[in-house]
């Protein structure tokens, strides 16, 4: 059987898989920013410009601000811990472009709906959601820029 994630268990994507989207968030009264899927990519800016590879670095270090590494590894020296859940982060640089990672964080179940990873820019289709964040996604425009930005600097050595 096939892990999630794998070659063979991804959906093949077609013309059909283009999705435009923009939802309005619950009761907060503020929308997402619209994006383009553009098969296993969101190739523009959610918003509009680059982030910044620093606060990115920061979020990801920060449990409570990305969760990522509650499931990845990362090439970080200041961790004290290392995740073995899913792939480590070390070269995904390399291994996915921009777009790519911006998909993944906004929303992975494009690419391999069987995946675990949350959505991270959602705030409809979720189930068990803490009351507090309601309405809101997890990750605003900014901070999945800024994960972007960093994420798109992890090179292999």
């Amino acid at each position: 059987m096939p892990m999630p994630g794998s070659a063979r268990s991804r959906p093949k994507l077609s013309a059909s898989a283009l999705l435009f989207v923009a939802v309005v968030a619950g009761g907060a009264g503020e929308a997402l920013l619209p994006y383009r899927v553009d098969g296993d990519r969101i190739d523009a800016p959610l918003t509009g410009r680059p982030g910044d590879p620093a606060r990115g670095r920061a979020l990801l270090l920060d449990l409570h601000g990305s969760t990522c590494l509650l499931c990845h590894s990362a090439p970080l020296p200041e961790l004290h811990f290392s995740s073995t859940i899913w792939p480590s982060l070390a070269g995904v640089g390399d291994r996915l472009s921009e777009g790519q990672i911006r998909l993944r964080l906004v929303d992975a179940s494009v690419v391999n709906p069987e995946t675990v990873m949350p959505r991270f820019y959602a705030v409809t289709g979720l189930t068990r959601v803490a009351p507090a964040y309601a309405g809101r996604p997890v990750l605003d425009a900014a901070q999945i820029e800024d994960l972007v930005a960093f994420l798109t600097t992890l090179r292999a050595p």
